[in-house]
């Protein structure tokens, strides 16, 4: 047996991404033969019947199930369910509820926008809560499409939760520059270099992208820019803000029309961008459904806030002291405050930087640096803990 070495790609910046590596995976050619229980292939994305795949889960669900995990890790990464919703009125009174929320959210002078400039979109951060509580009814017929968790489950097993945000292109709403998403889609290059390389691979297997179509999305409208096979590049976290990877995905990406009801899901590191509207009379509107493997989760439950007001006060003497250095510090403050940005409100806790907002651990460290007072301290930790907290739509409406 032949000595496992090394990998010589674990720390790397987006200068070690070879656009002509990217180049050949994605010159590709999706073949139909290998996806059987698909109705069409058209520019190298699957296209599967809604109402003949509810008939193949009934038959062989797990046949189905592994075709579409190795359609999302090996081949072209993206699938649209046609015909998903057979039942439009569904779609229909759950934009309407959507609507609700929209002048809600309006009154309250939260206007939302999303990768785009001011009024360019509309954004409703966690609509899955907002759209249960203002209406049970119309959240259960909707959610109860199986077809959701068929896919689901085929990339990211059983116990996967989801939350969702529903996205309006307006007429005139101009391309997003291609990206890559959550989790490591959301963070800064200099980030993302942080994590070892495999930690990369793990991160397309955490989630799941999904976009219900709530309108007919012919492609003057701008329906979303996909990259087929581009999940399959290793660092294409690191390479998305690349000039060349830029211009590579503006000559090559694919977008295909889709009707109220369709279904498109794509692995999370699939390059792809939402397109520009060029209509003067037709807004597009999606919900987006970012679904999460169960895993994601520590196994105790720990209070990081309450032990960072219970330690403010010794790291302040401790600063003030030098008794420490700035490793050492930053082990502590590691080993305190969550360093990672989500789960939150993005309607009260937007980010400051890039896609992601401040973490408690760059606020303890702000503080520590800037000599906060143990009051001014426990304000901000009691701020952060109110921007984060989700709103009921009820609070929000009145």
């Amino acid at each position: 047996m032949s000595e496992i070495r090394p990998s010589d790609r674990l720390f790397v910046g987006p200068e070690a991404a070879d656009i002509e590596e990217f180049a050949a995976l994605c010159a590709r050619e999706t073949d139909p033969a290998l996806y059987p229980h698909s109705s069409a292939v058209q520019k190298n994305v699957v296209i599967y019947d809604g109402q003949a795949l509810l008939a193949d889960l009934q038959r062989d669900k797990p046949a189905v199930q592994k075709e579409m995990h190795d359609l999302l890790r090996n081949g072209p990464g993206v699938l649209v369910v046609s015909g998903a919703y057979a039942d439009l009125a569904v779609v229909d009174r759950h934009t309407e509820v959507f609507e609700r929320i929209f002048e809600a959210e309006a009154r309250q002078g939260i206007a939302s926008d999303h990768f785009a400039k001011a009024g360019a979109n509309g954004r409703i951060w966690n609509s899955l809560q907002k759209s249960a509580e203002l209406s049970p009814e119309s959240f259960i017929e909707y959610y109860a499409n199986p077809l959701i968790g068929l896919v689901a489950e085929a990339w990211l097993g059983p116990h996967y939760q989801l939350t969702t945000q529903v996205n309006v292109v307006r007429p005139g709403g101009q391309a997003q520059q291609a990206h890559c998403d959550y989790h490591l889609g959301f963070q800064s290059v200099e980030e993302v270099a942080r994590y070892p390389v495999p930690l990369h691979t793990l991160s397309k297997s955490l989630t799941l992208q999904c976009a219900v179509a709530h309108s007919d999305m012919p492609v003057e409208t701008g329906p979303t820019l996909l990259l087929p096979f581009s999940q399959q590049y290793e660092l294409g976290y690191l390479a998305w803000r690349r000039a060349d990877f830029i211009d590579h995905f503006q000559r090559h990406a694919v977008q295909l029309p889709l009707s109220k009801g369709d279904i498109v899901f794509f692995n999370p590191g699939l390059f792809h961008a939402a397109g520009t509207n060029r209509t003067t009379d037709r807004q597009r509107i999606a919900n987006l459904l970012q679904i999460s493997v169960a895993f994601g989760k520590p196994m105790e439950s720990v209070d990081r806030d309450a032990m960072s007001l219970a330690l403010y006060p010794a790291l302040s003497r401790i600063v003030a002291q030098k008794k420490l250095d700035e490793v050492n510090l930053r082990a502590v403050v590691a080993a305190v405050a969550d360093g990672y940005s989500f789960p939150t409100n993005l309607d009260t806790d937007p980010p400051l930087q890039d896609l992601a907002p401040q973490t408690a651990q760059q606020f303890i460290w702000q503080a520590l640096q800037e000599g906060y007072s143990f009051e001014r301290f426990s304000e901000g930790v009691r701020d952060m803990q109110r921007r984060r907290q989700a709103k009921s739509f009820d609070k929000l409406s009145h």
